[in-house]
């Protein structure tokens, strides 16, 4: 599938741990060199603590910080772009519908008319409530990118959904794992002390690899108009990734 390389971007990023903390500064990187438009939000009500600092992309001297403000104030200013965070959990369908609603733009001088956004929904989530919720989202949505990244300890798989003129052309990982959708998590806000602490335990190699496949999947649909991978799945303890592509994907359906 084809994308233009000539309109605005948003990015809305929910998540900004161990996966998206990754993803921040790269994708700080790409939109910085992008010749056009592009903003990019990271929400997330988590703050920086001490065990983070052993997978996650933070230094002590966030501790106790936002972990969204951190990171968007951090490399947004690095770059000269506009820091854009939110300092809170994404857990209702209308706010995150309000997120990834296109804004337009006015490209030439004096006039009226306004392009509409490419908007890219990244999850950088540890929940399949968060993932019930974007993939909501996704359904409600006239045209929207969708990149999910989930991972354990060793691995974990990352999904391209599209939509286009309110058709689902690749589906989101949603429908590729629907087991998801059945699970009966909770958000962040609703979990215990107890119950935050006994969270899937994951590594900083599998974060690692997590960030850059969804930063590859970006950077060929921002750069060169086409990405044709649909799922990336990896193991960092045989150091194996596996790739299924746009055309197996159809073959597959």
């Amino acid at each position: 599938m084809k994308y233009p390389l000539n309109v605005p971007v948003k990015v809305v990023q929910l998540g900004a741990g161990g996966t998206g903390g990754h993803i921040a500064p790269h994708l700080y990187r790409l939109l910085y060199s992008l010749e056009r438009p592009a903003r990019y939000i990271i929400c997330d009500g988590d703050v920086v603590e001490a065990k983070n600092l052993m997978r996650q992309n933070f230094a002590p001297v966030d501790l106790g910080e936002n972990k969204a403000r951190v990171l968007a104030e951090r490399y947004a200013s690095v770059f000269g772009m506009e820091a854009e965070y939110v300092p809170s959990f994404v857990e209702d369908l209308g706010t995150l519908m309000e997120l990834i609603t296109p804004c337009g733009w006015e490209l030439e001088p004096y006039s009226y008319k306004k392009t509409p956004e490419m908007v890219i929904l990244l999850g950088a989530v540890d929940n399949n409530k968060s993932r019930q919720l974007c993939h909501k989202a996704f359904c409600q949505s006239k045209d929207l990118i969708y990149i999910d990244s989930g991972n354990g300890e060793f691995s974990g798989q990352v999904v391209c959904g599209v939509r286009k003129n309110g058709r689902t052309v690749f589906k989101p990982i949603g429908g590729v794992m629907p087991e998801l959708l059945r699970d009966t998590d909770k958000f962040p806000t609703e979990l215990s002390c107890a119950e935050a602490a006994q969270a899937d335990p994951q590594s900083m190699a599998a974060n690692i690899t997590a960030a850059t496949a969804v930063v590859d999947m970006v950077y060929n649909i921002l750069t060169h108009g086409e990405s044709i991978v649909r799922q990336m799945d990896f193991s960092t303890k045989t150091v194996r990734m596996q790739t299924i592509l746009e055309k197996q994907r159809r073959r597959a359906a």
